[in-house]
């Protein structure tokens, strides 16, 4: 990752997140395919909704015939976490204009979110609309077609769980904590590993008594609130 904020730098900088992109939006479009959705019905869910685990959930409350405030309610929980991540980069796009922000958070994921903050590292603390944005419609992209592909299909794949699939999510996000970690030299390593182990025993634990859509936000908050108290007492 260098500190161009370009669109071809952003296009090549996005490149290792398609796959996890193919891999899940596979899994979502076959997951819709068995669940009697029509291929148009797929692609217009992910197209309008673009929520990644949301729509998974979405499926599954269609098929139980949940009611439609149900369905809204559930997938904003799913997703509140944007409002978070949204708001903390803020800082790093003040000379954009109201508009070119509200279609950067528009299309903001998770993987978008990580880029980000890790491009930072490179860039003296700066972002822009061009770079951002390219990284965004790269996502928004791939997860249309991969939604597609995978009900296209849906017919000769009965279970993707079997192949891996539901994991390149996954994988993709180690990759992307592995390469902040070692690339945010402002932090130290210590500091950050501490954190790493805080967020995750307390999603272990947390696992027991809050329903796990609502503990990604308070582990979150959690989080970033002991990062910067312990922040500042190291200075």
């Amino acid at each position: 990752m260098g500190n161009e904020l370009t669109r071809k730098a952003a296009f090549v900088e996005a490149l290792p997140t398609v796959f996890g992109y193919i891999g899940i939006g596979a899994a979502f479009g076959i997951v819709g395919h068995s669940a009697g959705l029509s291929i148009w019905q797929i692609l217009l869910i992910s197209m309008l909704v673009y929520a990644g685990s949301a729509q998974f959930v979405m499926v599954t409350m269609l098929l139980a015939h949940s009611s439609l405030l149900a369905i809204v309610f559930s997938v904003f929980l799913v997703n509140a976490r944007m409002i978070l991540m949204s708001t903390s980069l803020t800082p790093y796009l003040k000379k954009e204009s109201l508009p070119k922000n509200i279609w950067l958070g528009t299309l903001l994921t998770d993987e978008s979110y990580a880029l980000a903050m890790n491009k930072l590292n490179y860039t003296n603390r700066t972002l822009n609309f061009t770079w951002f944005n390219t990284v965004n419609l790269v996502s928004y992209l791939t997860w249309i077609g991969s939604s597609a592909l995978g009900a296209g299909l849906g017919s000769l794949i009965a279970d993707p769980a079997k192949f891996g699939i539901n994991f390149a999510i996954t994988a993709m996000f180690i990759g992307l904590l592995y390469l902040q970690i070692i690339s945010d030299k402002s932090i130290r390593l210590k500091l950050q590993l501490l954190i790493v182990v805080f967020a995750l025993v307390c999603t272990y634990f947390g696992l027991i008594f809050i329903p796990a859509n609502l503990l990604v936000l308070v582990v979150t908050v959690l989080a970033c609130g002991l990062g910067v108290l312990l922040q500042h007492a190291d200075k």
